[in-house]
């Protein structure tokens, strides 16, 4: 009956390595996102700025041009600080499954 609920028992040593890996690949995927966003919210930010100097350097184009400017920067700002809020979540999350499987791992040692 025991050895039902554990099919991959001469297995295991693999699998934990493969769980390790996939984990260590979750992380790096995070951080990937992370700079996805970093990337998208210089480029709002940068663009923001573009259309403000633009204005400032030509009276000839419409107030409107400034307006646009302003408000590419503060979605440059916000994409930045979403980004942030979302990759700390899921570092921390990806950290407390990690400590939850080495705690796991060391009671079925003791065992």
């Amino acid at each position: 009956m025991a050895d039902k609920l554990r099919p991959y028992k001469d297995l295991e040593d693999q699998l934990i390595l493969r769980d390790h890996l996939a984990a260590d690949r979750t992380i790096l995927a995070n951080e990937r996102t992370f700079l996805a966003y970093i990337r998208t919210a210089l480029t709002l930010f940068v663009a923001g700025l573009s259309f403000v100097h633009l204005k400032l350097l030509t009276s000839r184009i419409p107030q409107i041009v400034e307006w646009i400017g302003a408000v590419f920067i503060f979605l440059g700002i916000v994409t930045f600080f979403v980004g942030f809020v979302k990759y700390r979540r899921m570092r921390a999350l990806i950290h407390k499954i990690k400590q939850k499987e080495l705690r796991e791992l060391g009671e079925e040692d003791s065992l």
